[in-house]
């Protein structure tokens, strides 16, 4: 969003012009301390001051602002207010102070981006600067850093042609904080491969690519994490420290003074490895106190949100912080002659006589006043009625005011404001583009998001209303929050990692255990082989070009596999009895579809202007998932067969909303909706969601479940069978025999594992007979969903929304001390605090234990056995925030959506299934605002190892979409359960997941194709291509074990000559030139296509022979082969008794005779 151009005659005011001369008389100025002045403004237009400010401003601009979300939102803000100025956000860490836990990866390099921006004003400029404001929370100004001076020497400037030994930026990056990795995915990692070192500033927006040349950088190059590949020279680069500590200066503080460092991770009674600090932590022990501010240059300008807001805070948290390291001296770990862990509000003072100083709140105590605030006052709220909304427009037009609307509903406003108005409609301005100051009378549209407007009296004596959806609806849709930048992965890393004695499964030998990769010399050739050991110690080498016949196992279940015993039937039953199932399930799977298409429903009618009205009305940005998702449930209900569609999508990403526009228009179509959900708790709140929604159309929404009482029930069934409720939502109550519809368009099943056999059965029915959407959470594995492709209308919403923020998840041990700070943590910023204890009978004790570990949160207790009003009562407090803490049992695991509940601490959590913990985590950070999930283990009780394994995949599975990673496994094979019936499992079981995919795929493609016969066997389709080359990427070329798997794996998929050669270019590009052994193994990587395409089975040396096998019809002959080629029995013979170099392009040649008479005859392959 683009507002810089109502900024000009804000400037204009006279109030502006003195504020500026007055900061530029304090920054002149040599002693300030009476110099700070007071704005007076209003919440709303502080930063559209803020930006007007940095474009006059020539050093940096730092606002200081009590608390993180109003950081957030000024940095968001100030943003679209100044869009050329760089605005940066100096993170606040999620840990309290004297709390030893790791900070966030992204609050690291938000901090660090911050100190290298500012330390730019103190070096050698690279390049004209854009204007710089900094926004931070008062808690981030509060927490310590490293002096500016050690920043500054610890940053390194590299340029093509400079000195530079390649050893010596290696050992000094890992003394400043860069992590050594393979791939450089993330700032603060670097790489390094022969003679090119890859690394990524924190402060830099990619990662750089530097190549040498002797004892000097020969290239720099960015490149694109995602891909690995070079996109642009660059002429410098400055590598600034990755760690806010420094590991030479840890190290070499710890030693000189050993007694005094904090004992933190020393807890004998610990069953977990506990989260250890990071270097951060120890920042007060390693330097002396500094701050952000200390990093500011000369000249920089110093602005308080709220000068008496920030002192009040900075009280609060200096209380909390005492109170903290008082329990941290009683515990043992900390020693009264520590220093503090934080800075102090009078450092904060004499930060400030060093600046020339703004307050843009009022406040009478600032040395200077100047009226600013004069100008600016609130606008009018409208609530969402939308008459006088248009007559107050109406007004300011008659009164030559100038009218800007910036609405996520501006598409809208314009429409209505037309009709009242008369004039011509005009298309609302795009989130991107500039606005221009609208004229006199006019009013000017612009989609986007604010938090509030307001009124200004400009100097022409006309006023400016700014109007944005908090005064015209009485809320704020979330602006999406600058994304988490996604993680990015190499291009192989949809290859999980095989790692020795991973199980494997091998299409021909079966299931064995992976050894690693062993490098041998057979007949001459030097080879690199992946060791698969099977049954009684059997062994097989699998050539690295043949990889594609090897997959990692993924089973039914957490149980290991019997490994596979060579030269036996047994593996080639086990897959004959799946290849059976699949076609089974083919089959049965096609009848239902066949069924569907032949059915006729009833098409809904196209979207209603009513329809848009409801769309536009979402409170939140829709992802390109979920409006793919939407479109393609909209073409199924205007269809007349009736729909079946499945949407699978992870927790919190929006398939309710998918399900409400398909409900609204099936109503608006005449027809009826039931939506069917698994819990009591869920069907009240979608009830609420629903009915507050349709509110403003003529929908009626009731709710089938035992909530209602049995009078309560009737009534609603009588009405629904006359067809005066539109939408009814309710549990397995609305299965039951007595439930009567009269005009039943559209079921919506919300999870439907959830629910028995019986009812299941009778869904299926309803398949046929009415539009049924499916609602699920649990993963769809990529591999099964394509095989299943028309055969099963499936759409996935895999993109998370865009201000939804990973939630930080932590394992260990129970304390009560963790608790406590957990529950502080999320009470201080407003939140609250789901807290599950998954036993009915102790959870008064539980209740009873919190009230003493947290006597400032109010607590209310729900579970299932409790009576339905009790449990009415309890969720109604919670939702309407009279309580802090819900303490719970599992009750909430499925669907609740409450985006104030934001910390969920769970007890025994290795008493949970992986699924359970998943969507328990799903219940928090579900808007803008971070979700903390904390995974208690009971200190007397190890976990088993199952358990652990467990919490272990859930504490590294934290990226946003973590559901469909390869680690979530069992939800995985949940999911395949969900659609293929539990019957599979079995199968899934002996022959591993993804061998069972590859032949439901082709079951599926033959059973459409209505082809007869028995399926062959899958291990036709594979070309085996072996010739006398030492093909391989060597370890110097590539030295991690891992990578080299992966590639592998990603060559065995390549499907065009093209691919070979992008890979080609790719390697060349992240690895230096290939190596011969990876020009020979891109070869044979050729050749195996080119046999595909040509129907060759296999190409091998045979007696210094090569021979081109195929699969011909008896009696089969072809015409006469080319000079030096013979052809006898399905086989073609060329002498391999030359030079490589002449017997590559005769090979080719005979491929390409190969593929001709095959293709211009009958023979199979063609």
């Amino acid at each position: 969003m683009n507002l810089s151009g109502l900024l000009p005659p804000i400037e204009q005011l006279a109030a502006f012009e003195a504020t500026v001369a007055h900061i530029q008389t304090a920054g002149s100025s040599t002693s300030r301390p009476a110099g700070a002045a007071s704005l007076g403004l209003l919440r709303a237009a502080r930063p559209a001051l803020v930006g007007a400010l940095a474009a006059h401003w020539p050093a940096p601009v730092f606002v200081l602002v009590a608390r993180n979300e109003r950081a957030l939102s000024m940095r968001d803000d100030v943003a679209a207010w100044n869009p050329q100025a760089r605005v940066l956000n100096f993170a606040e860490p999620a840990t309290l102070f004297y709390e030893p836990l790791p900070w966030g990866p992204r609050t690291i390099r938000e901090r660090l981006a911050t100190l290298a921006s500012l330390a730019d004003y103190s070096l050698p400029a690279r390049e004209p600067r854009p204007p710089l404001v900094v926004v931070a929370s008062l808690r981030a100004w509060m927490t310590p850093t490293l002096p500016q001076q050690d920043f500054l020497r610890a940053c390194r400037q590299l340029t093509p042609g400079g000195a530079a030994s390649l050893e010596s930026l290696v050992r000094t990056w890992t003394e400043v904080g860069y992590v050594h990795e393979p791939f450089v995915l993330e700032p603060g990692q670097f790489s390094r491969r022969g003679g090119i070192l890859d690394v990524w500033p924190p402060a830099e927006p990619s990662p750089v690519r530097i190549e040498f040349f002797g004892g000097e950088i020969d290239t720099l190059r960015r490149f694109d994490p995602g891909t690995q590949r070079s996109t642009e020279k660059i002429g410098a680069v400055r590598v600034a420290p990755a760690r806010e500590v420094l590991e030479r200066d840890l190290a070499a503080r710890r030693e000189a003074a050993p007694s005094d460092w904090p004992a933190v991770n020393l807890d004998p009674e610990s069953t977990e490895a506990p989260l250890a600090p990071g270097p951060e932590f120890y920042a007060p022990w390693v330097y002396p106190p500094a701050g952000v501010l200390d990093h500011l240059p000369p000249g920089a300008l110093l602005v308080f949100d709220d000068y008496q807001e920030a002192e009040d805070t900075a009280a609060e948290w200096e209380t909390q912080a005492l109170q903290l390291r008082a329990e941290a001296e009683a515990a043992g770990w900390l020693n009264a002659r520590a220093p503090l862990a934080h800075l102090t509000w009078d450092h904060l003072r004499e930060a400030t006589e060093s600046h020339a100083t703004l307050v843009l709140a009022s406040y009478p105590e600032a040395a200077v006043q100047i009226p600013l605030g004069e100008a600016f006052s609130p606008g009018p709220r409208f609530g969402g009625q939308i008459k006088p909304l248009l007559d107050h427009l109406e007004q300011l037009a008659a009164s030559s005011a100038r009218t800007m609307l910036v609405s996520r509903q501006a598409a809208r406003l314009a429409e209505l404001w037309s009709e009242r108005s008369g004039e011509a409609p005009r298309a609302p301005l795009a989130d991107e583009q500039v606005i221009e100051l609208p004229s006199p009378g006019a009013a000017t549209m612009m989609t986007g998001g604010m938090q509030e407007g307001f009124v200004v009296r400009l100097a022409d004596a006309t006023a400016l209303h700014l109007l944005s959806d908090g005064e015209i609806f009485g809320w704020v849709r979330p602006e999406p929050r600058r994304r988490a930048r996604a993680a990015a992965l190499p291009p192989e890393a949809e290859y999980a990692d095989l790692n020795p004695d991973d199980y494997v499964v091998h299409v021909e030998y079966g299931i064995g255990r992976f050894a690693g990769l062993v490098r041998r010399t057979v007949e001459g050739t030097s080879r690199e082989y992946l060791q698969v050991e099977f049954a009684g110690g059997d062994q097989v080498f699998v050539p690295v070009h043949q990889v594609d016949r090897l997959t990692r196992y993924v089973g039914a279940d957490e149980h290991p596999p019997s490994l596979s015993r060579l030269g036996t039937a047994e593996w080639g039953l086990a897959r004959e009895r799946a290849r059976h199932a699949v076609e089974d399930i083919a089959r049965e799977l096609l009848d239902l579809y066949a069924r569907r298409q032949a059915a006729q429903g009833i098409a809904s009618r196209p979207d209603t202007p009513w329809q848009q009205e409801l769309e536009a009305s979402f409170p939140y940005v829709e992802t390109e998932d979920q409006l793919q998702a939407i479109q393609a449930v909209k073409r199924d209900m205007e269809s007349t067969r009736p729909m079946d569609r499945l949407i699978c999508g992870d927790v919190g990403y929006g398939k309710t909303e998918v399900a409400l526009r398909a409900a609204f228009k099936a109503v608006m179509s005449g027809r009826q909706v039931a939506v069917l959900v698994p819990t009591t708790l869920l069907a009240q709140q979608h009830a609420q969601t629903f009915a507050h929604r349709l509110l403003p159309f003529p929908a009626r929404v009731e709710m089938l479940s035992r909530f209602r009482t049995p009078g309560e029930q009737q009534a609603v069934l009588g009405e629904l069978a006359e067809g005066r409720v539109d939408v009814v939502i309710g549990t397995h109550r609305l299965l039951q025999r007595d439930v009567r519809f009269k005009d039943l368009g559209l079921v919506v099943i919300d999870e439907e594992q959830r629910f028995g056999v019986a009812h299941k059965e009778y869904l299926k029915q309803l398949r046929t007979e009415v539009d049924v959407l499916t609602l699920t959470a649990t993963p769809i594995p990529r591999t099964l969903y394509l095989s299943l492709t028309g055969v099963r209308d499936i759409s996935t919403i895999d993109t998370p929304p865009q201000e939804r923020l990973p939630v930080v998840t932590s394992v260990s041990a129970y304390s009560e001390s963790a608790v406590r700070k957990a529950i502080l943590r999320e009470l201080d910023r407003g939140g609250q605090v789901f807290y599950v204890h998954n036993r009915v009978e102790t959870i008064l004790g539980a209740r009873q234990r919190l009230e003493r570990i947290v006597p400032e949160a109010r607590l209310v207790v729900a579970h299932g056995q409790m009576h339905e009003h009790e449990l009415e009562r309890a969720m109604a407090a919670f939702l309407a925030r009279e309580v802090d803490v819900l303490l719970c049992t599992s009750i909430i695991e499925s669907g609740l959506d409450i985006p104030s509940a934001n910390t969920l601490v769970v007890e025994r959590a290795d008493t949970f299934g992986l699924a359970q913990l998943y969507q328990l985590r799903g219940r928090v950070g579900r808007s803008a605002m971070r979700g903390y999930a904390y995974f208690f283990t009971e200190r007397r009780h190890r976990p088993t190892p199952e358990a652990h394994e467990r919490l272990q995949t859930l504490a590294e599975q934290t990226e946003l979409g973590a559901g469909y990673s390869i680690a979530m496994r069992d939800l995985e094979i949940r999911g395949a359960g969900e659609i293929l019936g539990a019957r599979q499992h079995g199968h899934i079981a002996a022959i591993g997941f993804h061998l069972y995919t590859r032949l439901l795929a082709r079951a599926v493609r033959r059973a459409r194709d209505q082809e007869e016969g028995a399926l062959p066997g899958l291990e036709a389709g594979l070309v085996s291509v072996d010739l006398p080359l030492n093909a391989s990427i060597p370890d110097e070329y590539v030295p991690s074990r891992e990578a080299r798997v992966r590639l592998y794996r990603r060559m065995a998929d390549l499907t065009t000559e093209g691919e070979v050669l992008a890979l080609a270019q790719e390697m060349e590009d992240r690895f230096g030139a290939l190596p011969e052994a990876v020009e020979h193994l891109l070869y044979q990587l050729r050749i195996k296509l080119k046999a595909r395409e040509a129907g060759v089975e296999s190409v091998s040396m045979e007696n210094r022979n090569l021979v081109l096998r195929m699969h011909l019809p008896q009696g089969y002959e072809p015409g006469e082969p080319p000079q030096g080629m013979r052809y006898s029995r399905g086989a073609v013979y060329m002498s391999a008794a030359v030079p490589a170099a002449e017997w590559k392009p005769a090979l080719t040649r005979a491929l390409e005779w190969v593929r001709k008479w095959q293709s211009s005859s009958n023979a199979p392959g063609g």
